[in-house]
């Protein structure tokens, strides 16, 4: 299949998708923030950041894409570079915009949400000039991107929508994990959010880990080099797993120092996040595991569909229902109904090493 056609449909649907959300974000944010909270100040202060950073949402669509284009093009220099000026153009934006300073006026939350929007656009003009300024395979034309034949879109639809499906309904999950905590209470909420920054910065790696693993073992398959695809998948897995334990226990020690970045917490606050972080430390040589697994071994090796149900199966007939049952059932507090949910990832990493082993996931969709 042809990058610059696979590249169109891709942008087509995203942007799609893009549209959808920012609907739902600019024009019913309070509705949204229901969802997950019932304090009419937080609702407000949800709404007003929604409003603003919904409009960068098919922008960061269409640079997704891109992205991905690049490192299955072997030029991951690109995006890592755009990917760093971005994410310290926002934060200095964002601080610029929030504090009201160099004369600009103090905005709060909604200045989190304009640096934020700025940045996106930053970084999408970046990808664009590096695309076709170098006149490489992703400098297309109009027909070369939207130029598809019957047979294009069949092979596409087969081996693309499980991937489509799956990342939808997993991050369907994801919000109703947020809804879980949510009924817990508001500082259960704060907790979550605290966490989950500082997980981000950690999950850089693994993120970057999985993408290189796609790309090397897609190429190995695609040459027709199955034992060559095989041996990155074991090394790849080896390696994830490795700098997950790591990871995991740099967090959990380091967890005392990261929480002061965050001022004025509470001591509930702070007790609550600090038992979160050692939750997710524990674990997240697995999550990495399973991150390399999902990512990079099945869906390198066109295995999109067992993919799919893999996920989609820990995430609903695991997670889900223990985070419920955890948080309205149980009424445990919200580091333990994380550790519920932890064992999504367990069942995850159950299932995956047999079919790893199998060699099953390798199937050359060129």
């Amino acid at each position: 299949m042809s990058i610059r056609k696979v590249m169109g449909l891709a942008t087509v649907i995203s942007t799609v998708v893009g549209v959808i959300f920012t609907i739902g974000a600019g024009f019913f944010p309070e509705y949204l923030m229901r969802f997950f909270i019932d304090s009419p100040a937080t609702i407000q202060i949800g709404s007003d950041y929604l409003r603003i950073v919904s409009l960068s949402y098919i922008i960061t669509a269409i640079s997704f894409i891109l992205n991905i284009g690049f490192r299955n093009t072997e030029n991951s220099g690109v995006p890592l570079k755009a990917s760093i000026i971005v994410f310290f153009t926002n934060a200095i934006l964002n601080y610029i915009f929030m504090f009201g300073k160099l004369g600009f006026p103090a905005m709060g939350v909604k200045g989190a949400a304009l640096g934020t929007l700025i940045a996106r656009i930053i970084e999408i003009m970046m990808l664009l000039y590096s695309a076709y300024a170098s006149r490489g395979p992703l400098a297309a034309s109009f027909s070369d991107l939207f130029g598809w034949e019957k047979e294009f879109l069949s092979k596409y639809m087969k081996t693309a929508s499980p991937v489509v499906i799956n990342e939808g309904f997993w991050s369907l999950g994801q919000v109703l994990y947020a809804v879980a905590y949510a009924k817990i209470g508001e500082q259960a909420t704060a907790t979550v959010q605290i966490v989950s920054t500082i997980q981000n910065i950690f999950f850089v790696i693994v993120r970057g880990l999985a993408n290189s693993s796609t790309v090397m073992i897609g190429n190995k398959i695609g040459e027709g080099d199955e034992d060559g695809a095989y041996e990155y998948a074991i090394k790849f897995l080896y390696m994830s797993t490795i700098v997950g334990l790591l990871l995991g226990l740099l967090m959990i020690f380091s967890a005392e120092f990261t929480l002061k970045i965050f001022r004025g917490l509470d001591a509930d606050l702070y007790k609550s996040a600090k038992s979160m972080l050692v939750v997710i430390g524990s674990v997240l040589f697995i999550k990495t595991f399973n991150s390399t697994a999902i990512v990079g071994v099945f869906r390198g090796g066109g295995d999109t569909t067992f993919s799919m149900l893999l996920e989609m199966g820990s995430v609903w007939l695991v997670g889900v229902p223990l985070a419920f049952l955890g948080a309205m059932v149980f009424k445990l507090p919200v580091y333990l109904v994380v550790a519920l949910v932890c064992m999504e990832d367990v069942t995850k990493a159950i299932v995956a090493i047999p079919r790893i082993i199998s060699k099953k996931w390798i199937q050359n969709v060129t």
